[in-house]
């Protein structure tokens, strides 16, 4: 008799677990990610990897010194996993990380040089645009212009980086480590 009285008692605990893990899997805001997921906002609110912009890179101020940035003023990035100018980031990585895609020829904002633009064949057809032989992307997680909640990133197996005025890593994590980081401006 007491196990037909534990048995909903262990389905509802067994239950209740499943959606703390659930929601444990898709939760969190940290910006230094040390698995190989990424957290971010909903799919909806992300910039879509899918979507074509026009393609251009511009320089703002940020924390980290001058970084570049889409039409929209969100921060790009480089991930260190991808070899030359081929992206390596596909599926749940690009959703977490949207590549920066065009139609036509990638067009260099005030500051940027526009002889280190150029763009490269993604997997499912998109142009993705480069810049200085990396392959540009947006972080999920940063929700409003000139956010580099990405910096420094582990998430899908390797380093995200905030880009320079050159097109090199920022590895710093305030304006005056990246002035004297030795691959900064």
């Amino acid at each position: 008799m007491r196990s037909k009285r534990l048995a909903p008692l262990a389905a509802a605990t067994a239950l209740a677990l499943s959606a703390i893990a659930v929601a444990a899997c898709g939760s969190g805001s940290s910006s230094k990610q040390t698995t190989t997921g990424a957290s971010g906002p909903p799919a909806s609110s992300a910039p879509s990897s899918t979507s074509a912009s026009s393609g251009t890179v511009d320089l703002a101020k940020g924390s980290l010194g001058p970084i570049l940035i889409d039409s929209q003023g969100r921060t790009l990035y480089l991930w260190q996993a991808d070899t030359g100018a081929k992206s390596t980031c596909t599926g749940a990585c690009a959703s977490a990380w949207p590549p920066l895609v065009t139609t036509g020829k990638p067009t260099a904002g005030s500051g940027v040089t526009s002889s280190l633009l150029a763009t490269t064949n993604r997997a499912d057809g998109t142009k993705q645009v480069t810049y200085n032989g990396h392959p540009l992307y947006r972080f999920a997680g940063d929700t409003a212009p000139r956010q580099i909640n990405g910096q420094g990133s582990t998430g899908f197996g390797a380093l995200w980086y905030v880009l320079s005025p050159r097109g090199k890593p920022l590895t710093g994590t305030t304006a005056s480590t990246a002035a004297s980081s030795p691959t900064g401006y």
